[in-house]
């Protein structure tokens, strides 16, 4: 009887249940630097680009924001809840909704940490 003899499933370390490697989470990482909001085009993902896009005016910058609505390219990131926000190829918000003072400041953090220091 082989009903006890079941082989156990191998199961991958991979935050999104193994459908991303760590060369598609370098991928990720290293594409072009600049603002990325990840989600399904819902209404709060709708609302983080907006904030999004009213802290990049108040900084000043002139940066693109790019959505990514495919689910591969946002588990690609780690991400498995959405929306999120990716600056520089880092994911540094998920899960929520940021405000626009908020948003302003996780872009000034991750963009202060990315350069280089003198």
């Amino acid at each position: 009887m082989g009903l006890f003899n079941k082989k156990k499933e191998e199961t991958k370390s991979c935050c999104c249940g193994g459908s991303c490697t760590p060369e598609t989470m370098k991928q990720a990482e290293a594409a072009a630097p600049g603002v990325r909001v990840l989600g399904s085009g819902c209404a709060k993902c709708n609302a983080l680009e907006a904030a999004v896009r009213e802290a990049l005016a108040e900084l000043g910058m002139d940066t693109a924001i790019d959505h990514v609505t495919d689910f591969a390219q946002i588990a690609a990131y780690g991400v498995m809840t959405t929306p999120a926000l990716v600056v520089d190829g880092k994911v540094v918000s998920y899960g929520r909704v940021l405000g626009k003072d908020e948003a302003k400041s996780v872009i000034q953090k991750a963009r202060a940490g990315a350069a280089p220091s003198s």
